[in-house]
């Protein structure tokens, strides 16, 4: 018995050490060559729409070749790719009773190239009173996926343009249309009205690559970061005009791809694990949105989200804070995991900016996963403490590699007992 068990010990010891060990592939030397590329001025600050952003998508799928990882499961490249529509009203002309509807008093919140009204009929009429708060009222419409029909009394008209630029914007394709019209006549009794639309369509794409787990491959634990950022900004001539986004978010990025790198390696996952790069964070989460909505929630088991890890956080070096760390055991299994060691996990200390449901993690929390973003920016002010936040100052010198490469390891260590299946953190309460 004693011999069967020291040869047992014996082979553990030999298989571990045949492991690669961790600085070996997360070094400083490696993770400034990829955070240097994304954040260099060639990728034109990897705005949505452009060719340094598709530079950037392209990087990271050779970096995901280069390491031999597979495509994600029905996949024929790295490239999730997915359209948007930008829909801007040409032409609007009608009647609300006797008032004349036009460009200046309609907003039209839809995909569609035309819209022609005859009757309030199909659509869901909501009055916007004088005492209402706008914010709180109209802005949360634009997520319902119905047709509405918004009144709104002109005492909110100083708001109205807002709820322009926000319609406008490109979104995903719908069956559905929202109007919102400026008036003082909040009980009408008809409507005509037609709307033309100049409808611009996009494709955008996510960088996507999977490890196959090995005793429970149906399980799914997710690693995730946006590449996207906001590309090149009128400063003045004299100024430089290229936000290199290197802490937002080229920084988790490069974590992604890190981490793909050191698990494929590893080849030891019982689970199954994505490691994806977002597009579109910047513009209103697309990216990240039409990744969720390709799985089952229930099959992921826990999603690493990776934001601006580039700098120091309030603790210093060699610590992080994780998003929504009370909503579920996450945080307290990788804080376990890093027991004795130099490195340290925190709750968000920032809970009045909401920052559990601003990033990318935010549309498969709603769906009950415990999925928390892993960030070091310091939010204490608005919009925060970070001096170079959304400015062309956000460059790869700004950036504190050797904690950054820390960070890395220390997620790569910590997520082990999830991705083994030791360990399944609890479920976050689901937002219907």
């Amino acid at each position: 018995m004693k011999k069967s068990l020291l040869f047992l010990s014996a082979f553990a010891i030999a298989a571990y050490s045949c492991q690669p060990k961790i600085e070996s592939i997360i070094n400083v030397e490696e993770v400034s060559r990829i955070e240097k590329t994304l954040s260099s001025d060639d990728m034109e600050g990897r705005m949505i729409f452009t060719p340094g952003l598709e530079k950037a998508a392209n990087f990271i799928a050779a970096e995901f070749e280069k390491a031999g990882l597979p495509y994600l499961e029905g996949s024929d490249s790295y490239f999730q790719s997915f359209i948007t529509i930008q829909a801007v009203p040409e032409q609007i002309t009608g009647t609300l009773d006797s008032e004349q509807l036009n460009l200046e008093n309609v907003i039209v919140n839809s995909t569609s190239e035309t819209l022609n009204l005859q009757s309030f009929e199909g659509y869901e009429v909501i009055s916007l009173e004088k005492d209402d708060i706008f914010n709180q009222s109209i802005f949360p419409l634009l997520r319902e996926k119905k047709n509405l029909l918004v009144l709104i009394d002109p005492s909110h008209a100083d708001n109205f343009p807002r709820l322009a630029r926000s319609s406008s914007r490109a979104k995903f394709p719908t069956e559905f249309s929202q109007i919102f019209i400026l008036t003082s006549n909040l009980d009408p009794s008809s409507i005509q009205l037609e709307v033309k639309n100049t409808v611009k369509k996009e494709e955008l794409k996510n960088v996507v690559g999977m490890i196959p787990g090995k005793s429970k491959k149906d399980e799914y634990v997710v690693f995730g970061g946006h590449y996207d950022h906001i590309g090149i900004r009128n400063t003045g001539s004299d100024q430089d005009s290229i936000f290199n986004g290197a802490n937002d978010n080229a920084a988790g990025t490069t974590a992604v791809i890190m981490l793909a790198k050191y698990f494929q390696e590893l080849n030891n996952n019982e689970r199954s694990l994505i490691f994806v790069a977002f597009t579109a964070e910047e513009s209103g989460g697309f990216g990240s949105t039409y990744f969720s909505e390709q799985l089952d929630p229930d099959q992921v088991v826990a999603m690493f989200n990776i934001e601006m890890i580039g700098t120091e956080s309030k603790w210093g070096t060699n610590s992080a804070y994780i998003t929504g760390y009370e909503k579920s055991s996450m945080g307290e299994i990788l804080q376990k995991n890093l027991s004795g060691s130099k490195f340290h996990f925190e709750p968000d200390p920032y809970p009045q900016q909401n920052l559990f449901y601003r990033s990318d993690n935010r549309t498969l929390a709603a769906l009950g996963v415990p999925a928390h973003t892993i960030s070091t920016a310091k939010m204490e002010e608005a919009p925060n403490d970070e001096p170079n936040y959304h400015k062309a100052s956000d460059e790869f010198e700004t950036l504190d590699m050797v904690n950054m490469t820390e960070i890395i390891k220390s997620i790569a260590i910590s997520s082990q007992s999830i991705i083994s299946g030791k360990d399944t953190p609890t479920r976050v309460e689901r937002i219907d």
